[in-house]
């Protein structure tokens, strides 16, 4: 994978967040298809990449607080598991809207790098399983792809179960 060592133009909060992490990753873009009915199994196959390593960004509301859960397309989000591993008692997904002006991102192109407002973080823990995973890049039709280490310890995840298969 090539290191991105400087800024580029036209990059997106979540790219510019790796940049300056120093972290090593790779874009991915491709032509979104406003008619696909799954953003995340477009970018699986748009790319030629497996659905378990392609991770969507989700944002449920945990007793009352935002929290970003990311989980394999290939599945769904466990919500009582999202908030066990917060110390929640329950956990709903978030208004649409309010997940977009707290994030800085739109449904589909919402990256768990680069938010406008840190908010606590839940990575699945099957992304160890791969040396590298994909997560939206912010935009519809980019994503990024990077070490799930990385990804981690630049999100400040937990690291649980909260996907289904």
């Amino acid at each position: 994978m090539a290191k991105k060592t400087k800024k580029q133009p036209g990059g997106t909060p979540a790219t510019v967040a790796l940049t300056s992490a120093g972290v090593e990753y790779r874009v991915h873009a491709y032509d979104h298809d406003p008619s696909h009915p799954s953003y995340g199994e477009e970018a699986a196959e748009a790319m030629g990449v497996s659905p378990e390593r392609v991770f969507k960004t989700l944002i449920a509301d945990v007793d009352g607080r935002l929290t970003v859960a990311v989980v394999p397309v290939a599945g769904s989000l466990d919500l009582k598991a999202l908030a066990a591993a917060v110390g929640g008692k329950r956990a709903a997904m978030a208004d649409p809207a309010l997940a977009e002006r707290t994030t800085g991102y739109v449904r589909g192109g919402i990256s768990p790098l680069g938010q406008r407002r840190k908010l606590p973080t839940v990575l699945d823990a099957s992304a160890m399983d791969h040396a590298t995973i994909c997560v939206s890049a912010g935009r519809r039709g980019l994503e990024v792809e990077l070490s799930p280490k990385d990804l981690a310890a630049l999100t400040d995840a937990t690291l649980a179960p909260i996907g289904r298969p």
